[in-house]
């Protein structure tokens, strides 16, 4: 789908300066290493036998989907409800989007209901930029098109820390098709920004024209994976290709060329992927179930993570500074 063009915000009413989380860029290094030790915080919570928070009574939160999510949608609703914020989850399908009503017209009327975040996963590349335009709400970018997805860079941040005990000098090789991966620009970007090393692997038709000025190293030979502290797995956005472009041979073909299998993993690496799975084709089932993986030790961090995205988001206030982490209310997790 085409880039949303941020023209379509103009005579939108003036809004209050809201920090959002719409790309990795949005933060520094000192933002990523905060948010982390929140989640680290708040993790404890999920070991309680009354797992709620009162932390953010009385804040709504709106998730608010246009494309299929399992994983992304869930943590971040169950993120608001245990944080005690009221939630409301609103997908595309079912909705007055079927009849025709634009990004911009369903914005304005959820901004009618005064929500506090509006978390947005959409098809097209600048939809959370036009939200944040258009609403006085924070605006958490959940997925926009081929472009970022920046709390699932932070969740496999806080998976690769709480398995390594460091992010500084790690080195990650990410398997697969980078080329429409949103998930791959995001997490290229929060590794460097966290000092760690990346490698891109996978089929000269699946990698972006000189991505190596973002400043990793890429292979087409899958060997490359050998010297990673972590091989992420990436899956075949088939759904992002154009219509009849090849991109591989076959399926067969991949996985017998990309595929992670047990023959390719050494012992002390770790596995990732961040779902769904092609079982078989970018990850073989025995590594997928192996001692290896952290494959459902993401979900549970994306969890945290979200909580601990939405504390940082509607604890400091609009105007604060990201860093001023001493205005918060004291975060209380015992």
């Amino acid at each position: 789908m085409p880039d949303i063009r941020l023209a379509e915000a103009t005579g939108a009413p003036p809004r209050s300066p809201r920090r959002h989380l719409l790309s990795i860029s949005d933060l520094t290094r000192g933002d990523i290493e905060r948010i982390l030790d929140t989640a680290r915080a708040l993790a404890s919570s999920l070991d309680r036998d009354v797992k709620k928070l009162p932390t953010l009574r009385g804040r709504t939160v709106i998730n608010l989907f246009y494309e299929s999510s399992t994983r992304t949608l869930s943590s971040f609703e169950l993120a608001a409800k245990r944080l005690s914020a009221d939630t409301m989850s609103l997908r595309s399908s079912g909705s007055s989007v079927d009849k025709g009503e634009s990004l911009k017209d369903t914005a304005l009327t959820l901004a009618a209901y005064d929500p506090d975040v509006i978390v947005i996963r959409h098809p097209s590349i600048g939809a959370p930029q036009l939200v944040a335009r258009l609403t006085g709400a924070h605006v958490v970018n959940a997925g926009d098109g081929k472009h970022q997805h920046p709390t699932q860079a932070l969740l496999d941040l806080f998976t690769m820390r709480e398995a390594f005990d460091r992010l500084d000098g790690l080195h990650v090789a990410i398997v697969g098709d980078v080329l429409h991966s949103r998930v791959a620009r995001s997490l290229l970007e929060a590794l460097a920004l966290v000092g760690a090393r990346t490698t891109l692997v996978g089929p000269p038709t699946l990698m972006p024209r000189e991505i190596e000025a973002l400043g990793c190293a890429v292979s087409f030979d899958i060997d490359a994976i050998r010297d990673a502290d972590v091989v992420y797995a990436l899956r075949m956005q088939s759904e992002r290709m154009e219509a009849g472009a090849a991109f591989v041979p076959s399926l067969r073909e991949y996985a017998s060329r990309w595929g992670i299998t047990p023959e390719r993993v050494r012992p002390g690496q770790i596995v990732m992927h961040p779902g769904p799975m092609n079982r078989g084709v970018e990850i073989d089932p025995r590594v997928a179930d192996s001692d290896a993986a952290r494959i459902t030790t993401q979900v549970r961090s994306g969890l945290v993570v979200r909580m601990a995205v939405l504390y940082d988001l509607l604890t400091t206030g609009p105007a604060a500074v990201p860093t001023a982490i001493e205005t918060r209310p004291p975060l209380e997790v015992a």
